[in-house]
């Protein structure tokens, strides 16, 4: 059992870290297809940098996607984005329909509480943000994230 206990504190932050560079990435890929239509989308709006969407919200995916999968300001930046996606989820999804299956909604509610996830938890293992804490000595600093 003990074991166990020390495959869990060994593998826990590095699946930490996985989970959010994967999530990143996927998120960046939003932001990419609205700035530059890649990858193309039959339904691409032209970006227009002052207006919400795809404006704002393409800048958001595709920086703060990168920053999230680098793990550099992981917890200001998923701060921001899960507020990006609840506000996306009730401004387009909420007023077709109350069921997120059937409003298209289930993946902006689950970027909101990845996010906010990653706000609490930090970067994990491997992020920018823990090479930058790290003191002298090259341990972990206690803001370590």
């Amino acid at each position: 059992m003990a074991e166990l206990a020390n495959w869990r504190l060994v593998w826990e932050p590095r699946m930490l870290s996985i989970l959010r560079i994967i999530t990143g990435l996927l998120f960046m890929e939003h932001g990419l297809s609205k700035i530059f239509d890649f990858p193309p989308q039959p339904n691409h709006a032209p970006y227009a940098l002052m207006t919400l969407v795809p404006g704002l919200a393409g800048l958001l995916e595709a920086v703060g996607g990168a920053l999230l999968a680098a793990g550099l300001f992981t917890r200001i930046v998923a701060f921001i984005l899960s507020g990006e996606m609840a506000v996306a989820y009730f401004m387009a999804h909420a007023p077709r329909n109350f069921f997120p299956l059937l409003n298209g909604g289930d993946s902006a509610i689950l970027y909101c509480f990845l996010f906010l996830y990653f706000f609490f938890a930090g970067g994990g293992e491997w992020s920018l943000d823990r090479a930058l804490s790290r003191d002298t000595a090259g341990t972990p600093s206690r803001a370590a994230a």
